[in-house]
């Protein structure tokens, strides 16, 4: 670590954030190998553009980057790489290389980076490492993944219970690696190193330095475990609007505290899951190469291939009705159409309740009724109106009738699948974000094609 003088700690450096302009001057400058003038340009822009920057050349422009600035890149860019784009990057540098990157980041964001390695490179890095961190890092690496463990950081703003304002405020002011670079509160603990409670800095500040902190602290303390997963360390968060929360180990000593960017990125994480697997997909490939992004998205298309057959049976065995009135053919895709959409709609709110854990066995019932009024509601309306068309349209009220008719009891199926599929998924401890679409979409293909021929060769055969 960079060793600052005592009367100076974290000043802000004078950055700025990169434009179009600024990104052009960049690609120019790595395309003539200007080495100087490169290192210089990236010295003065936000680590966080730079990765942005980094995550836009092509693998040739990486590696080029890689050969001429490697060491010049501040560590903290790879913190906000995308993690294939870090992956490959440091496949380009030494083991040594990356043990300087984790000596000098956080400890969080240092696990983010052993994680991506392989369990032999991982050996061979924290080989290196001082004893402590390598002690550290092996700790952090023994919980499960996506646990708080993994996502917490060693370094803690902690204070006795019985110290004062003045002598927390002058602890805070010393030079120590231990007190991270940015906190949002305190956390205060007992002799055998147990959390009693947090104390905000605004509240810490306000008060004279005379007060004891155990007087100012909130004794409501939300701690979680370190093998606790991280949605739910997320949910605490989301539920009570907290800042920093300590991670305690089985006999409920602090090990690190887990803080509200951290969060931030898990709940953008599972955010951006839930939509790639309710699309098929299992991991975001934008990244990968072409061979990697085809295997990787042929078995959801592979499945929804024989849901669109099974619907295509349905059709199959109304094939006298269809070749009777060609009208049919025309208008059957809109009752499929609409009910997908709707019960689309449904799905997506069902899955994200189901994930923040709003939707409960306590009000699924209530859950299940509303979306059925919603249903007869939106398929009343759309009922009528594609009724009315029809029947202007070919002359037939019958025709308009069946079609209303298999547009409202469409409606209505789909946003009860809507609810169902999900819910009944997650029950039998099945991710809802995987496989509800796929259901979804055959039970609302099958229903709308298959009501409305039915209800057609009731009516007009």
């Amino acid at each position: 670590m960079t060793n600052r003088p005592e009367n100076m700690r974290d000043a802000p450096e004078d950055l700025a954030p990169i434009d179009d302009a600024g990104s052009e001057t960049l690609s120019t400058l790595l395309e003539d190998a200007d080495q100087t003038r490169l290192i210089a340009a990236l010295s003065k822009i936000y680590p966080a553009d730079i990765a942005d920057f980094i995550e836009q050349c092509t693998a040739t422009e990486r590696q080029s980057l890689m050969e001429l600035v490697g060491e010049e890149l501040p560590a903290e860019c790879f913190s906000y790489l995308h993690d294939e784009v870090r992956i490959t990057l440091l496949t380009l540098v030494s083991d040594s290389y990356i043990a300087g990157l984790i000596t000098e980041l956080e400890s969080d964001d240092g696990i983010d980076i052993l994680e991506d390695l392989e369990e032999e490179r991982q050996k061979a890095i924290l080989a290196v490492l001082p004893n402590h961190e390598r002690l550290l890092y092996e700790e952090s690496l023994s919980y499960p993944d996506d646990s708080a463990g993994r996502l917490m950081r060693r370094e803690a703003a902690l204070i006795p219970i019985y110290w004062t304002v003045g002598q927390a405020i002058d602890h805070l002011r010393t030079v120590d690696d231990s007190v991270p670079s940015d906190f949002y509160c305190l956390i205060i603990v007992g002799r055998d190193h147990r959390p009693m409670g947090t104390l905000p800095l605004s509240r810490l500040i306000k008060n004279s330095r005379a007060i004891p902190v155990a007087r100012l602290m909130d004794r409501q303390l939300h701690s979680v475990r370190a093998d606790q997963d991280q949605e739910e360390v997320s949910q605490l968060f989301r539920q009570y609007g907290i800042a920093e929360v300590p991670v305690v180990d089985d006999a409920d000593r602090l090990i690190g505290v887990i803080t509200v960017d951290d969060i931030l990125e898990v709940i953008d994480e599972e955010g951006e899951q839930d939509m790639l697997l309710m699309g098929g997909l299992s991991r975001d490939d934008f990244f990968d190469d072409l061979l990697k992004t085809l295997w990787a998205r042929l078995p959801w298309l592979s499945i929804n291939l024989l849901t669109a057959i099974l619907a295509s049976l349905v059709i199959f065995m109304f094939e006298d009705t269809l070749t009777k009135i060609v009208a049919l053919a025309i208008l059957m895709p809109i009752t499929a159409s609409m009910g997908g959409n709707a019960g689309t709609q449904t799905l997506t709110v069902v899955v994200r309740a189901l994930a923040t854990q709003q939707l409960t066995s306590g009000n699924c019932l209530r859950a299940i009724g509303k979306e059925i009024m919603v249903g007869v509601l939106n398929g009343t309306i759309f009922a009528i109106v594609v009724a009315v068309l029809t029947t202007f349209w070919y002359q037939d009220i019958l025709l308009g009738f069946a079609i209303g008719s298999a547009m409202l009891l469409s409606l209505i199926i789909a946003g009860l699948a809507g609810v169902l599929v999900p819910v009944v998924l997650s029950w039998t401890k099945i991710d809802p974000a995987i496989a509800s679409g796929v259901f979804l979409t055959t039970i609302t293909d099958v229903v709308g094609c298959g009501v409305f021929l039915l209800l057609a060769r009731w009516v007009l055969l």
